[in-house]
């Protein structure tokens, strides 16, 4: 009898110290979704996520103080369900969206660049 292939795992993303409680989606595109994130996104930011070829996208516009965690065995498969196979990037994350509750996010893509720098907004 074969042996049934081992789970992909995950793990939560590991940001660089810095003051990043602000979020928002910086673009989105069939080939890249990035989001930026600062301590004021008034005027710039300075971190971004760049997530090349989403397959999915579950995330609100702008949030704040996000939790980088594993996605859950849950979100895994639904994940890997609706998009035809393990993707080789999936996070996770509990956010503050100005809600009653923290909201999830959840986004699958091909590849993920942590990327810091000013980045101005005028």
């Amino acid at each position: 009898m074969p042996e049934a292939p081992e789970p992909t795992r995950y793990s939560a993303v590991a940001l660089p110290d810095g003051s990043w409680w602000d979020w928002d989606v910086v673009a989105w595109n069939s080939g890249e979704f990035r989001l930026g994130a600062g301590h004021d996104l008034t005027y710039h930011h300075g971190l971004e996520l760049v997530f090349s070829d989403p397959v999915f996208v579950s995330c609100p516009s702008a949030f704040h103080d996000p939790v980088f965690r594993e996605p859950t065995p849950e979100e895994t498969r639904m994940v890997t369900r609706r998009t035809g196979g393990p993707p080789p990037v999936l996070v996770a994350f509990e956010a503050d969206a100005h809600g009653v509750e923290p909201v999830s996010g959840l986004i699958a893509a091909e590849a993920l660049d942590i990327v810091e720098g000013t980045v101005l907004r005028y």
